[in-house]
């Protein structure tokens, strides 16, 4: 699905940027530069000036890009590269790949450079240091729960209809056997994220052998400690996977450094890396005027993907007590995919307690509230609307009219303390998410 904005990218020729196609492990981009190359040939051009090198091979490692691009150019006797589209796999394994590529995209202007990796921290931090005004970044994420559900072919479950949202109709997708799509929102909480995993019972079988072999212990284990020099992997590694298991909770630097025995600076680093490779996400808190806090003391970590969190532990079902936090983290999840999202949660001081929102969107530019959401895992708050106390706060605060509360299964509206309160069946709410990503286009 993300083909079709991808493509243009290659297919800007007029201007002189080099296409970087980044993101997590196994999810697909070497599928798709193979997908590419395949358009263009339909498209007439001629195979002998599409190139494909993968750098992962020990062979071309200590070789520059340009060394490569030659013994390309020479083994199929052209004389020229003009018109040419070349495709560079794991780009990250060559030293300095981007110096290299930004001489190439300037001394060969009439030739198509596309390169992707999967080690991100690399990527993205190089790239947007080193190639400014030269690449074009384009991030290919896990799937949504709206791709998993078309990958199956699951489409004969989904229907459109309207919702009434803040006084006005508006077209979302849904469903008529929520029972139905509940059992394939927990198969994705479990399982998806990942094309191969979903299409093969055998994986799904052994998730720590073949995802957890394969895609965290080779970033954690490989690729961040030969790009950052980290020497204690092992250190790492556990770190990593104290927060998989406690996805969607509170944190402080303090806690962390406490409950793990690692210092706090080298827990902030550990943070930024696998922030970097796509692993988790840090989300920061602002309070209940949604203003941020001038000293980060505590924030929320979520998994880019829920279903890493099977491959290290085990499988959850509905009655876990980690359902919730699960069901938050997969909601997260869909909007990462949205590089413009700013989302934050609110908490703040409430009398003697605490008042809290799980998500709140800001707007960048004005420094704003757009919206906010409350995400449950209940059925409970459609007939007690009253006890959403934080978030009717929270709305009342920031002259919010409506607001969004996910359920198990319910669907409706309820007007309370004159806030338009919609309840979403939480597969519902991710699935509609996951359906506007592609477009663009803002919800709720």
């Amino acid at each position: 699905m993300y083909f079709n904005l991808f493509y243009p990218h290659v297919k800007e020729t007029d201007i002189k940027r080099a296409v970087v196609l980044m993101g997590p492990r196994r999810v697909g981009k070497t599928v798709m530069m193979f997908h590419t190359i395949e358009q263009l040939i339909k498209e007439k051009i001629n195979p002998q000036k599409i190139f494909f090198i993968g750098i992962d091979n020990p062979i071309y490692m200590q070789m520059g890009l340009e060394d490569l691009l030659i013994l390309a150019k020479d083994a199929v006797q052209l004389d020229s590269l003009a018109g040419c589209f070349v495709f560079f796999d794991e780009i990250q394994y060559l030293k300095d790949w981007e110096r290299h590529l930004k001489v190439l995209v300037d001394q060969y202007p009439e030739t198509k450079f596309v390169v992707s990796g999967s080690a991100a921290a690399a990527l993205k931090l190089q790239s947007s240091e080193s190639g400014a005004g030269r690449f074009t970044d384009f991030m290919l994420p896990p799937l949504t729960f709206h791709e998993y559900i078309h990958l199956k072919g699951l489409s004969n479950l989904i229907q459109q209809k309207e919702i009434l949202y803040s006084g006005k109709k508006i077209p979302y997708y849904t469903t008529h056997d929520h029972r139905a799509l509940n059992k394939e929102f927990f198969h994705y909480l479990n399982f998806g994220g990942y094309p191969e995993v979903v299409l093969s019972e055998k994986i799904q079988s052994d998730m720590g052998r073949y995802i957890k072999n394969d895609i965290v212990d080779k970033v954690l284990l490989r690729d961040l400690p030969s790009l950052y020099g980290i020497k204690d992997v092992q250190e790492l590694n556990s770190f990593f996977s104290y927060l998989a298991y406690n996805t969607g909770n509170e944190f402080s630097f303090e806690r962390l450094s406490k409950d793990s025995g690692i210092q706090k600076e080298t827990i902030k680093k550990y943070l930024e890396y696998l922030e970097a490779a796509f692993l988790v996400k840090v989300i920061n808190k602002v309070d209940d005027n949604a203003k941020k806090f001038k000293r980060i003391t505590s924030f929320k970590v979520y998994l880019t993907n829920p279903s890493l969190r099977t491959a290290l532990f085990s499988p959850i079902e509905e009655s876990d007590q980690e359902t919730g936090n699960m069901v938050e983290t997969a909601i997260f999840s869909q909007w990462m995919h949205r590089d413009n999202m700013n989302l934050k949660y609110a908490r703040w001081k409430m009398g003697r307690s605490e008042g809290e929102v799980d998500m709140v969107s800001i707007d960048d530019k004005l420094f704003k509230p757009q919206w906010c959401v409350e995400i449950k895992w209940s059925n409970r708050y459609y007939d007690k609307p009253r006890e959403l106390e934080s978030l009717l706060f929270f709305c009342k605060r920031n002259d919010f009219k409506a607001s969004v509360v996910t359920t198990i299964d319910i669907l409706g509206n309820k007007t309370n303390e004159e806030i338009e309160l919609t309840f979403l069946p939480a597969a519902v709410y991710a699935y509609n998410v996951g359906a506007i990503t592609l477009d663009k286009k803002a919800i709720w």
